[in-house]
């Protein structure tokens, strides 16, 4: 039994949660004012924290191996499993296509070379390793998810190094436009579908699982502040939608390679993770074979970029405010449900009640509406 169980699952929810949306929440936060992207980040983070440990709770409830989906008809019927069928395929694929966007345009810019061809590379060695399944994914988290902590760390340090830092670009709070960075943030947090992966690797260590769980959240937490602190604080309302395009007009050409090669790992990260999530949704959930799952889960995305859907802004921002916010309520729902039908003694529990749910799935709801206005 392999010894390094607990880092590989947290390797796996840091990687799904890592991932393009930190490439936008800078440009997002310099928008909002930094004080206020900066409430925003605290506060979505310990919600999707809360509705993470949500999800390990229903797990460890539930018999059986399900994906989100399974567990929504469970608890929630026919109808639950509709809903939330349309929130992981709506927000997996946006997910991805984001990815295969965003991988061939900064590989095209280190390279100089056309960003079409990358992404097919990319997509490529991705759907390989997706074929192969959880033990392949694990093991390619626990070492991309490192690459990406230790390059938005050298990042950060080098702006905070750099003399450009202006503190006068990081005083700014607005309460009016608290929802201006909601969706790209939102997006950047989610992570939910990849816990029941989280649950296989623990399958002899369900103990570990709430610890695994609120490690593998405040990771991004606070690595997102810690970014957007430093990417603003230099450029101010020069950030540009993609940070890191930016930080290579700032510090030249050496730090448009680092910066590039994070994102390609970010990216990549979340890919895995997130493809193989939905993979076993169709395979668990729909009894769909495992090739034509996985057929169906990466070549949509793929043909959808052929056909020239490559506004890289536009899709994450999308997909968080509508897969995220309503993937969140779900998740709630389903755990009311799970406290009163439980099927086995789950190793932790999470007090949230009615009310606390309620309130929740009002920020979510609220959310959305006012993203869209």
């Amino acid at each position: 039994m392999p010894k390094n169980e607990v880092y590989k699952a947290v390797a796996v929810l840091v990687g799904t949660i890592i991932g393009a949306g930190v490439l936008g929440i800078p440009y997002v936060v310099s928008q909002a004012g930094f004080l206020t992207g900066l409430l925003d980040i605290v506060i979505l983070g310990i919600v999707i924290l809360l509705v993470n440990l949500a999800v390990g709770e229903i797990i460890l409830r539930t018999k059986g191996v399900h994906q989100l989906t399974g567990y929504a008809e469970k608890y929630l019927g026919k109808n639950g499993k509709r809903l939330m069928t349309f929130s992981m395929v709506f927000g997996i694929y946006g997910a991805l296509l984001a990815y295969i966007i965003g991988v061939g345009q900064a590989l095209s810019t280190i390279f100089s070379y056309n960003a079409f061809w990358f992404s097919l590379g990319f997509f490529i060695v991705v759907a390989s390793i997706i074929y192969f399944g959880i033990k392949s994914v694990a093991s390619s988290e626990m070492v991309l998810s490192s690459i990406v902590i230790l390059l938005i760390l050298a990042i950060s340090v080098v702006a905070f190094l750099s003399g450009r830092l202006d503190i006068n670009n990081l005083n700014d709070f607005n309460f009016a436009k608290i929802f201006i960075p909601y969706g790209v943030i939102l997006f950047a947090f989610i992570g939910a579908a990849s816990i029941p992966e989280v649950h296989e690797v623990l399958i002899k260590k369900k103990k570990s699982m709430r610890k695994v769980i609120i490690i593998g959240s405040l990771i991004p937490l606070i690595l997102y502040a810690l970014f957007s602190f430093a990417i603003v604080g230099v450029m101010g309302l020069e950030v540009t939608e993609i940070a890191t395009v930016g930080l290579g007009l700032v510090f030249g050409k050496w730090v448009v390679i680092a910066a590039n090669l994070f994102a390609v790992f970010a990216m990549t990260t979340s890919f895995l993770a997130l493809g193989l999530a939905l993979r076993e949704m169709y395979n668990y959930d729909y009894k769909i074979s495992k090739f034509s799952s996985w057929a169906m889960t990466i070549f949509l995305p793929f043909i959808l970029f052929l056909f020239g859907f490559k506004s890289f802004i536009n899709v994450i921002g999308t997909a968080g405010v509508i897969a995220g916010g309503l993937e969140g309520a779900l998740i709630l729902l389903i755990l009311l449900k799970a406290k009163k039908k439980s099927e086995r003694k789950p190793e932790y529990t999470i007090k949230i009640g009615k009310i606390l749910a309620g309130v929740l799935i009002a920020v979510f709801g609220l959310g959305v509406v006012l993203n869209f206005i």
